[in-house]
């Protein structure tokens, strides 16, 4: 029986951020994307928290964590700082991370914090500035920018557009199809635990995340990193095309790029096994055991 815990403890800000542990061992802190929730990791779970002690927290306003008070510490800053208060709070001082999309910006953040914690880092699907300007082929940092203005004039009708798209089973099918999934590999209730997790985060959320992941460059941070490195990219993949993992590769000494052939934006849903093969090669590669 694999021990679990979950819990809160309490941010730099006194907000209250819930976190699960999975497991025993060395740590590995586990970021998800922006409005995704810990089911992305379900697969992750299963296969390492045998070998490790896996640790997940939900940021800020996504799911048992509640907004901050200040609409300030709702940031990728707070976030990254918050995945340090956690790891101080259960007295560890070092540990692997890994990150799935918007996670690889988290995890650049976390870095720049506090590099000499870091033991590894596994980055899957992951970008260093706005994947907006042409997820899935289109200018969707526009639309961002024009969903801004409708909820500042209407902010109840946007919230019931956002959470009914998001329950709709053919929200998740079309996702599929322009590539946030693939159809043929990912159990359909990971699409509908996607779907539902995306709809109980709050429009506001969302929002103000977004300008971070438009704004935030992280591509200096990933130059400084000195930690072993995986990244991890998915030939199908359109919502951040394997160009970001690409551009992370080359913007990190000595890091190593695996390509999942037919994944798609969630290569770890997609084809589980291999991604789960290819973390364990790099952690027993750095001597992470």
């Amino acid at each position: 029986m694999i021990p679990k815990k979950a819990d809160y403890f309490i941010g730099f800000d006194e907000t209250p951020i819930y976190f699960e542990i999975h497991g025993e061992g060395l740590p590995i802190v586990l970021c998800y994307g922006i409005v995704c929730t810990m089911n992305h990791w379900r697969h992750q779970v299963r296969a390492l928290a045998s070998q490790y002690q896996l640790i997940m927290y939900d940021f800020r306003g996504h799911h048992k964590t509640p907004m901050p008070s200040r609409l300030e510490n709702l940031s990728l800053d707070a976030i990254a700082r918050d995945a340090w208060g956690l790891l101080d709070h259960l007295q560890i001082k070092t540990s692997a991370f890994i990150g799935h999309s918007w996670g690889a910006q988290v995890m650049a953040r976390i870095y720049d914090l506090e590099p000499e914690r870091v033991s590894s880092m596994i980055m899957i699907n992951g970008f260093a500035q706005n994947p907006f300007k042409d997820m899935f082929g289109l200018p969707l940092d526009r639309a961002v920018e024009s969903a801004q203005i409708v909820y500042s004039k209407m902010p109840s009708s946007t919230k019931y557009l956002w959470q009914n798209l998001n329950t709709n089973p053919l929200s998740g099918l079309i996702t599929g199809l322009l590539g946030g999934f693939n159809l043929n590999l990912t159990s359909f209730r990971d699409i509908e635990i996607y779907g539902s997790g995306v709809a109980n985060v709050e429009v506001p959320v969302f929002l103000k995340l977004t300008e971070d992941i438009i704004h935030y460059d992280a591509k200096p941070a990933f130059e400084r990193v000195k930690a072993p490195t995986l990244i991890i990219g998915g030939a199908k993949d359109r919502v951040t095309p394997l160009k970001y993992q690409q551009e992370i590769h080359e913007r990190i000494s000595g890091s190593e790029l695996e390509i999942i052939p037919f994944g798609s934006h969630c290569c770890q849903l997609d084809m589980p096994d291999l991604v789960n093969l290819r973390i364990e090669k790099h952690l027993r590669l750095h001597q992470y055991v």
